[in-house]
């Protein structure tokens, strides 16, 4: 009998840019979202801030369109943190 490995842990991205959108409108904040990503290199990360709720679903929905991979991770009841990675890399 073999002895199982755990998988590596997957560590988590460091952002290049971080924005606090909490409290900015749609849709203004995945303007200020798309036009941050636009002056990353491809392959690098954005650390984003927004409200729970329609701005989460609404940038996510758009950026993800726009080709780049999204992740969330809650900060609060009120507040989400999405880690942004720029498509092209």
């Amino acid at each position: 009998m073999t002895a199982v490995t755990p998988p590596e842990p997957v560590p988590t991205p460091t952002p290049a840019v971080g924005l606090d959108l909490r409290g900015t409108p749609c849709p203004v904040n995945f303007i200020r979202a798309r036009l941050a990503l636009e002056k990353l290199a491809p392959g690098a990360w954005l650390q984003l801030d927004l409200d729970r709720g329609e701005p989460e679903q609404m940038v996510s929905e758009g950026l993800r369109g726009d080709g780049h991979h999204v992740q969330g991770q809650p900060l609060d009841d009120a507040a989400v943190r999405l880690l942004i990675r720029r498509h092209g890399g």
